[in-house]
């Protein structure tokens, strides 16, 4: 199980900026060790998002429970893997149309999610 859930959403708003936000609940520990966990996810993001992010979406990291003990270069692979599979591919589908969060059949799995806002 991955130290963190990966959530991403198309804002559909027309602005290019990546927006991200993390989470973790007290039922990963006390304050200390929920504020190690923040600090890790921000370190990830600050890392990876420029390159991997999806243009114009919200992300969101939800820490979970064994994060904070997890290797870091781990953690790094986990966070690339999720992004890879919630960023839109440039493959086409059988209806011809471009491959994008919301046309796509299965949400990404292992981590991370997908989807419209309702």
């Amino acid at each position: 199980m991955p130290g963190f859930v990966l959530l991403m959403r198309p804002r559909d708003d027309g602005d290019a900026t990546m927006r991200i936000g993390f989470t973790v609940t007290k039922k990963i520990g006390n304050a200390v060790v929920r504020n190690r966990m923040k600090r890790r996810l921000r370190a990830l993001a600050r890392e990876l998002l420029p390159e991997s992010g999806v243009a114009g979406a919200d992300h969101v990291l939800i820490g979970r429970n064994g994060g904070v003990e997890r290797d870091y270069a781990l953690l790094r692979t986990e966070l690339g893997k999720a992004f890879r599979k919630v960023t839109p591919q440039a493959a086409d589908t059988p209806e011809g149309k471009v491959a994008t969060p919301a046309n796509t059949t299965t949400p990404a799995k292992a981590g991370a999610q997908v989807g419209k806002r309702p």
